[in-house]
């Protein structure tokens, strides 16, 4: 069986420095569990997760990155990564999924970022639209 692609335009390749770079924002973790900035529970993870989504969705979204969905897709992996040695490195470094040291909670933990890099990933989308709407509405 052949595979029979229809498409005559190339896919444009993913950015993989932006997706590393938006990744290391779960750096953050460990720097305020270190420094205490930010308070602990549920206070620090609303604000570390909402610094990081508007990054994303505004980089990505602003940024006319193509395949927003997949690069913070990718992005969100790459972030629970960074996030699963850093729990191993800094006490209070996991994330906001847990304690992701033991392996059983390795693919529930990676699956919830993804999941959150998909959700900013549509919003970036939105955002995209939105953008290229208003651009053709200036044109006129």
């Amino acid at each position: 069986m052949t595979n029979t692609n229809t498409s005559s335009t190339p896919r444009p390749s993913l950015p993989w420095l932006l997706i590393l770079g938006l990744s290391s924002l779960s750096l953050l973790w460990p720097l305020t569990a270190l420094t205490g900035i930010a308070g602990e529970g549920r206070t620090r993870a609303f604000i570390i997760l909402g610094i990081s989504a508007v990054i994303w969705i505004g980089t990505v979204g602003l940024g006319r990155v193509p395949r927003p969905i997949l690069t913070l897709t990718l992005t969100g992996v790459a972030y629970g990564f960074v996030a699963l040695v850093l729990a191993g490195l800094v006490p209070g470094g996991g994330g906001p999924f847990g304690d992701t040291t033991t392996l059983w909670s390795l693919i529930p933990a990676l699956a919830a970022n993804a999941a959150v890099g998909a959700l900013a990933g549509l919003a970036a989308a939105g955002v995209q639209r939105l953008a290229k709407l208003a651009r053709a509405g200036d044109d006129r």
